[in-house]
């Protein structure tokens, strides 16, 4: 059973930074494509960050490219999203997602971060 769990969200000015992280037990990260999603208030969830498993570079929606980096820890089974120059617009619930390999759907979630970004 793969858990994960986020953590890192807070209240933020626009141009800060934040940095979130997804720690994971009961699997190995490396084994999984790992990625970040966020969903705004009557808004779609929407993809923004991910990475397949070994040592694939990272892929970036095209709404935080530039300003999002994505990192992975193996050591320490975790996933980071370093969040910088933030905008209104990125204010959202954000949650980490894990899936198996060669699955395409993700079936592993944390329980998500609040990231508000005031003007």
């Amino acid at each position: 059973q793969v858990q994960l769990v986020d953590s890192g969200g807070g209240l933020v000015q626009a141009g800060g930074s934040l940095r979130l992280s997804c720690v994971a037990s009961g699997r190995t990260i490396s084994l999984l494509g790992m990625a970040y999603f966020r969903q705004a208030p009557g808004k779609e969830r929407e993809f923004v960050a991910g990475i397949t498993m070994g040592n694939s570079s990272p892929t970036y929606s095209d709404s935080v490219k530039g300003r999002f980096t994505l990192s992975r820890d193996d050591a320490k089974n975790s996933l980071y999203l370093e969040m910088n120059n933030l905008k209104p617009e990125d204010t959202a619930v954000y949650s980490c997602a894990g899936r198996d390999f060669l699955k395409t759907n993700y079936d592993y979630w944390g329980q998500g971060t609040q990231v508000t970004v005031s003007s």
